[in-house]
């Protein structure tokens, strides 16, 4: 289940990347870190999984549905997951869209189980 959760978290900021067309390997030392940080993810695995996020399709609704089912009743850890996205927003230039986008996962995260 943990690579589960590792795998949609990646997604998640790695989507906040990809939508605002966010120069990728500007981007990647702060998802590195974000990833290495909450899941102990290696420089290199980091790496992999927003280079796969940014050429691969996926279903966003399904990777926030996979978080809020995992931290169910862990407000706390779904907090944190919100305060690294918005280091990913604020990372490069903040646009409306990308506080659509926060609002939107934000909404999906704390809906309840």
């Amino acid at each position: 289940m943990e690579k589960k959760i590792k795998r949609s978290v990646a997604i998640l900021l790695a989507h906040i990347i990809k939508i605002d067309n966010r120069d990728v390997e500007k981007g990647a030392p702060l998802f590195c870190q974000l990833m290495g940080s909450s899941f102990d993810c290696d420089q290199e695995e980091a790496k992999t999984f927003l280079k796969q996020t940014m050429n691969e399709e996926y279903d966003l609704d399904e990777h926030i549905a996979i978080i809020n089912d995992a931290l169910c009743d862990d407000k706390l850890s779904k907090m944190h997951v919100m305060e690294q996205i918005n280091h990913i927003i604020y990372s490069d230039t903040i646009t409306p869209e990308d506080y659509k986008e926060f609002e939107k996962i934000k909404e999906a995260l704390f809906a309840s189980c």
